[in-house]
């Protein structure tokens, strides 16, 4: 064979192959830019799935950005509780991955004492009709956020503290460290013993008078807290005397309040609920 034909015939074959690879490279799969296109659809998409749940008044300054699957909130709302009803509203939606919260709450802006004594005196009457006064929930207020402590009887008097503050106006945020007792047939026995001893003795009856003020009887594992407000040492005293006799009891932390004590004393009183 001729020299040059001999080359010719390389260098085509070559051209040939190359080509091929060129285009086997071009078809393995879609471009960048369609998949680019793709995801853009998918987070348009997206965005309008979420824009849709946040429908309505409580929403109407909230923006929603979304970035490959990742749902971004910002704007303001009125209250604590349609913030937290967004987050929930868009983490509902089908393809968001994660939410991540940038809404400012808005409203008006209280003092925290101011703040503190409503939520106090709304939690103090939450649920009266049921009578119950096994429940102490703290309240702290700080720069406008709520944390609400002590314990619960039962989860439905945990969650109805926790709704007041989220719908408070003023309120910027809420933690929650309420703890619900755990369910023991021997606690029920003592709190029923201490109620009795309490309420049954009739120096006392009187503080049965005023539903948002009793004596509230919290128990743990036979261990008896004791809070709220009395008219004056004496009762303070003859209360705790009362419990402290009762069997199966281990312990008795006397957390009453004397009637005009000092303000500081105050601040750091038990609001109590109700369930």
């Amino acid at each position: 064979m001729h020299y040059k034909t001999f080359v010719s015939r390389v260098i085509m074959a070559t051209l040939i192959g190359g080509a091929g690879l060129v285009t086997a490279s071009v078809f393995t799969g879609p471009s960048s830019y369609v998949l680019a296109a793709d995801a853009n659809g998918q987070n348009a998409q997206l965005k309008l799935d979420v824009q849709k749940e946040l429908r309505g008044k409580n929403f109407k300054n909230v923006s929603v950005r979304v970035n490959n699957g990742t749902v971004t909130l910002s704007g303001q709302v009125d209250l604590y509780a349609y913030k937290q009803e967004a987050i929930k509203k868009a983490q509902k939606v089908r393809g968001a991955r994660d939410v991540r919260d940038n809404i400012a709450v808005g409203g008006p802006i209280i003092p925290d004492d101011v703040l503190w004594k409503k939520l106090n005196d709304r939690i103090q009457v939450d649920r009266i009709g049921f009578g119950q006064v096994f429940d102490a929930i703290l309240v702290q207020v700080r720069n406008g956020v709520v944390t609400l402590g002590g314990h619960a009887k039962g989860p439905v008097t945990e969650q109805s503290a926790v709704a007041i503050a989220d719908y408070m106006p003023g309120v910027k945020g809420v933690i929650n460290k309420i703890q619900i007792d755990p369910v023991s047939p021997m606690d029920d026995g003592v709190r029923m013993a201490a109620f009795a001893a309490i309420y049954g003795y009739a120096p006392l009856k009187e503080y049965a008078i005023v539903p948002s003020r009793p004596i509230r009887i919290s128990v743990q594992n036979q261990n008896i807290t004791l809070y709220g407000t009395v008219n004056n040492t004496m009762d303070k005293e003859l209360v705790y005397m009362r419990v402290m006799q009762l069997p199966n009891v281990f312990h008795v932390t006397n957390n009453l309040m004397v009637e005009n004590q000092t303000s500081e004393q105050k601040t750091n009183k038990v609001s109590t609920s109700q369930k």
